[in-house]
């Protein structure tokens, strides 16, 4: 990839970080906290049912076979570790997140449909395993709340060689159009969803940083492009209608 396009990541990345850095270090985990207990269903509300129908199709292609080892990071409730397991009951899950919160409500959830997680509280920028240490890393729904360079860096460190990373999230529309429609109906979703379930004065606070988030994020195809750049081969993605959403499956060479 040509040096430009490189240039391009970077300087992306020092934008997020002067604009977020504070709300990342400090806000989100006071968020987190405030939410964990009805994380799943306000998801669900806030996104028409989106979300689970896309966490689904996320899980249905995640290509992990028996005895192997998964990462799931920034796993708040483990709805992926979960339904992997329902699907492959002998997968070696670990699930990562920084929310202590989101983990305990994610190890009630497992432990009350008898799976066995592992829970790691940790810093997804400086995941605390060896190299090549999985089989598979999944990371969904949580990437425009991070550093992705680093995150992702430290994912490819982490995957055996042809270890398979797969990622989904909401990402910026490629189209003015639909980028600006997009960012008004997440304010006013996340605005009743807010009020419906009660939420903390913290988390009214993030609303115009979650819709920022995804202003300052990348498109499927430009996250495709940084994979590529970071080292990470077979890069596959389908988007959602718009490019409100999309899935990616990379490996690791």
């Amino acid at each position: 990839m040509a040096n430009g396009v490189a240039l391009d990541f970077s300087r992306r990345e020092d934008a997020r970080r002067d604009a977020f850095s504070r709300v990342w270090a400090s806000a989100l985990d006071a968020v987190f906290s405030d939410v964990a207990p009805y994380y799943d269903i306000a998801s669900e509300v806030a996104s028409l049912g989106l979300c689970s129908r896309w966490r689904r199709r996320f899980v249905d292609e995640i290509d992990a076979g028996p005895g192997e080892r998964v990462l799931d990071v920034c796993a708040g409730t483990n709805g992926v570790g979960i339904a992997l397991l329902r699907r492959q009951p002998d997968l070696r899950i670990t699930a990562m997140d920084r929310s202590r919160a989101m983990q305990k409500v994610g190890r009630r959830l497992a432990g009350a449909r008898g799976f066995e997680i592992d829970s790691v509280i940790g810093d997804a920028h400086r995941l605390p395993f060896p190299d090549s240490s999985f089989d598979v890393v999944t990371l969904q729904w949580a990437s425009r709340h991070l550093a992705v360079v680093d995150v992702f860096t430290e994912v490819r460190r982490v995957l055996r060689p042809g270890g398979r990373f797969h990622h989904c999230d909401m990402l910026r529309p490629a189209h003015p159009g639909v980028a600006a429609a997009y960012g008004a109906y997440l304010w006013a979703s996340l605005s009743a969803t807010a009020i419906a379930f009660g939420s903390s004065r913290e988390a009214w606070a993030c609303r115009d940083y979650f819709v920022r988030a995804i202003d300052l994020f990348y498109s499927a195809d430009e996250l495709s492009a940084l994979l590529a750049e970071l080292g990470f081969a077979g890069i596959s993605s389908e988007a959602a209608p718009g490019g409100v959403i999309a899935r990616h499956r990379a490996v690791r060479v």
